[in-house]
This record gives structure tokens, C-alpha cells and sequence, in this order.
């Protein structure tokens, strides 16, 4: 919990400072800038907080993103997830990879010297899995006499979703070439392979899902650093727009 307050203040106070600096008043006037195009490549550092501290959850994720212009980047996610998920009346282990493809707009315009965004961007995601039913118990609505936990584990192989994302995202360049970003994940399920006569709890790359809609959130915390590739020089005013 720490870590994710800590990473949440830094970006904030970074991008806050961004913004104050491009409503400041300045002279409007042109000067030579710069976009750097480059392969940015990182990972969700939230995956690897809950590995190490969560006793059934282990996940990794890469992340890269490729400016194609001043405002759109190709962008994907590649990981692999094992999680334990309880529900009242069963418990079952997802485990499997997954991947998300498409893009990202930057809605936000730097000023000078600065590379910092708020992005708006779609991905389509799927994910190959397994789930393993740890336990189970009978349904029964008499309060004095519950049912027992039934541990008959059964591993059910071949199984898939897939889903499209929204996602909004603030990234901030802390070092040169080094960002730190947060995103928030709106999923929309599409399609799921699922066990006959047992839903899937739990999707590597989705999250959790929910018998009464198709819809699924997520968030990340990332550290990246990009490659630098490309320079493209253009003039811009002072004040981040561009003649």
C-alpha cells in the first residue's frame, strides 16, 4: 500500500508541475523544438508488489509502447498471472498468459522540454488459461447445519477469453528517458471458453469476472524507459502549441 501511494504522489506532483508550468503566462513566441520517437518498454510494478506480497498471486507484465506521431503510439502488453480466487461457495486457481494489443492517443500538449501524458487508448485483449477447482461446497440455505467444504480438485485445460479495453493513463518523465506512469482499465468481455457446468472466476489479463455483467476494471502502476530512435524537429510556441 505504501508503494502504491508513493508512486501515485510522484507522478501526480510531476504532471501537476507540468500543467501549472504550460497555463503559466509566457511570451508567445516560436522556438525550435524537438519530439523524440522512440521504443518505450517497461513493466506494472503492481504485479510484482502483489508477488511478492500477496501468498497467491504471482503475475508479471511487459509493457511497450511506439510513437507513429506527434499524438499516437502503437501500444501492447504481454504477462503471465496465477491467482487464487474465493467465491462463498467455491475456490478455483487461474493461471495462464495473456496479451493486449492497439493504441494510445496524448490528449495532453507539452510544454517546451517536457514529455509527459494523459492518454486515451483501446486495446483487444485475449488470454490462454487453465483453472484448477481447489474446493467446493453444496449450495443450502439452512443456517444451523452449513454445508461442508468438499476438496475434490479438478484442473480444467484449453480455455480462453477474450475482451476490448479503455484505458486512461498519466505518465510523467521523472529522469530522462525514465517515466512513471498510472492507468485505470475499463474491459468489456467478448467471448470466454469456460468449464462445463463451472464458470471461470478469474481471467489472467481481464481480472475478475461477474455473472451479472461483461464488464471488468483494472488499474497498473508502471515504470518504462525509452528508446530513443528517432528525432523530428518542428517550431512551436513557447506556451506548447505548435505553429
Amino acid at each position: 500500500m505504501k508503494m502504491k501511494h508513493t508512486l501515485l504522489f510522484i507522478i501526480s506532483f510531476f504532471v501537476c508541475a507540468s500543467l501549472f508550468a504550460q497555463n503559466n503566462p509566457t511570451l508567445n513566441d516560436t522556438v525550435p523544438t524537438t519530439d523524440v520517437y522512440g521504443l518505450r518498454v517497461g513493466t506494472d510494478l503492481v504485479k510484482i508488489g502483489r508477488s511478492l506480497f500477496e501468498e497467491n498471486y504471482t503475475g508479471f507484465e511487459i509493457q511497450g509502447d511506439l510513437r507513429i506521431s506527434k499524438k499516437f503510439y502503437l501500444a501492447a502488453e504481454l504477462g503471465n498471472e496465477s491467482n487464487v480466487w474465493e467465491e462463498a461457495y467455491v475456490s478455483a486457481k487461474a493461471s495462464g498468459n495473456y496479451g493486449k494489443f492497439g493504441f494510445d492517443f496524448n490528449a495532453y500538449e507539452n510544454w517546451k522540454g517536457m514529455d509527459n501524458a494523459i492518454s486515451i487508448g483501446f486495446r483487444y485483449g485475449f488470454s490462454t488459461f487453465k483453472q484448477e477447482m481447489l474446493h467446493y461446497r453444496v449450495y443450502t440455505t439452512n443456517p444451523i447445519f452449513p454445508s461442508e467444504p468438499v476438496y475434490n480438485s479438478a484442473e480444467f485445460t484449453g480455455l480462453n477469453a477474450h475482451w476490448t479495453e479503455l484505458i486512461v493513463s498519466v505518465k510523467a518523465e521523472v529522469l530522462k528517458n525514465i517515466y512513471l506512469s498510472l492507468n485505470v482499465q475499463l474491459k468489456l468481455s467478448i467471448s470466454e471458453k469456460a468449464p462445463d457446468n463451472f464458470a471461470n472466476l478469474y481471467v489472467p489479463g481481464f481480472n475478475r469476472t461477474y455473472d451479472f455483467s461483461n464488464f471488468g476494471v483494472g488499474y497498473g502502476y508502471s515504470i518504462s524507459y525509452r528508446i530513443p530512435l528517432l528525432k523530428k524537429k518542428r517550431t512551436a510556441a513557447i506556451s506548447g502549441e505548435e505553429d
